[in-house]
């Protein structure tokens, strides 16, 4: 009699904890030299920063833009992200989003194959070896996903082994415009952010250590209505949250 087969059950995705704030220069400067003393930068980044270039993607119905602007909890984009507009590491990832909650999952893909993917030239994908791109390409064929918006910043990252916490300093955000070559460092940019302000975000896994909580802005200048993404969609197509009813540019000073 042959034994019954059990079947496990399928993985379990790990999700993050992700904070974000809006501060201004000053208060990133103090937050720096406090975080100094606990943690430490990424031993990735060159003098304590990198540079971080993303194409995201979305469906015929702008379905991730949409679903950001009306709250919607649970959603998910692609993008395809560099460093330094370099080809040495690059990324195909889907980052789903629960809430405060998120879940990354990436494939290493070439320069050729990004280029490719660019041009809408994706039947390779279906025969990828990694099963992250064969799903992209579903998504591509069912959804008419194509390149929509290229994100750029500067990022400084604070890294810190117990809780797997890691918090990032995300400034001159920008929209590269004119072409979707990740790979072209002289594309004209649009800036996002009002002068003066970056981006502050915090990812754990397990806990956020006492001590690092402290040093985090409480004073109400959680940053959780709208995306880099978001922001640099409107800059580049000249978008104002009809949803609000306001201009983006009231919509954050309202934040």
């Amino acid at each position: 009699m042959e034994s019954e087969k059990i079947l496990s059950a399928p993985p379990r995705l790990k999700f993050r904890n992700e904070w974000k704030y809006l501060i201004s220069e000053p208060e990133a400067y103090f937050m720096r030299e406090r975080l100094l003393s606990v943690m430490q930068h990424d031993p990735h980044a060159t003098d304590g920063k990198y540079m971080l270039r993303s194409l995201y993607f979305d469906d015929i119905w702008d379905s991730s833009y949409n679903e950001k602007m009306m709250g919607i909890e649970e959603r998910s984009k692609w993008r395809i992200r560099c460093y330094n507009c370099s080809d040495s590491s690059i990324k195909l990832e889907r980052k789903m989003k629960r809430g405060n909650y998120i879940h990354k999952d990436s494939a290493t893909i070439t320069r050729e194959e990004t280029c490719d993917i660019i041009d809408g030239k994706i039947d390779f994908l279906l025969y990828h070896r990694h099963p992250l791109c064969r799903e992209f390409f579903f998504d591509c064929r069912t959804k008419l996903v194509k390149p929509k918006v290229i994100v750029d910043y500067d990022r400084e990252p604070f890294i810190y082994n117990e809780g797997d916490v890691r918090i990032t300093f995300d400034s001159n955000v920008r929209a590269a415009v004119g072409s979707f070559d990740i790979f072209d460092a002289s594309l004209p940019t649009l800036e996002t952010l009002e002068p003066g302000k970056l981006v502050l975000e915090v990812k754990f896994t397990e806990f956020l250590p006492a001590h690092i909580h402290k040093l985090l802005p409480l004073n109400g200048h959680e940053f959780t209505a709208v995306s880099k993404y978001t922001l640099c969609y409107e800059r580049a197509y000249h978008l104002t949250d009809t949803l609000a009813g306001v201009s983006k540019t009231n919509r954050r000073n309202r934040i």
